[in-house]
C-alpha cells in the first residue's frame, strides 16, 4: 500500500499549451503517421519537435522524457 501512496505524490509534469496553425496537408500527413505509430497527434508533433532539436543539438537542460516515480522495495 505504501507505493501506492509514494506514487500518489508525484506531481505532473505541467505542460506549455500553444496554438498551432498547421496546413491541413500537413496536419493530415502528421495525423496518419501518428496513427501509424499509436501516437496522438499531439504526442506526434512532439516527437518530432523533440528530434529536430537532438538533431540540431539545441536539447533544453531540461529532460525531455517523463519520470516514473521509483518502486520502493
Amino acid at each position: 500500500m505504501s507505493e501506492i501512496a509514494d506514487t500518489a505524490t508525484v506531481l505532473p509534469i505541467r505542460r506549455k499549451s500553444v496554438l498551432l496553425r498547421l496546413d491541413p496537408e500537413v496536419h493530415n500527413a502528421l495525423a496518419r503517421w501518428a496513427g501509424d505509430e499509436f501516437r496522438s497527434t499531439n504526442a506526434q508533433i512532439e516527437f518530432v519537435l523533440r528530434r529536430a532539436l537532438v538533431d540540431a543539438g539545441r536539447v533544453p537542460s531540461v529532460r525531455l522524457t517523463r519520470r516514473r516515480a521509483p518502486i520502493k522495495r
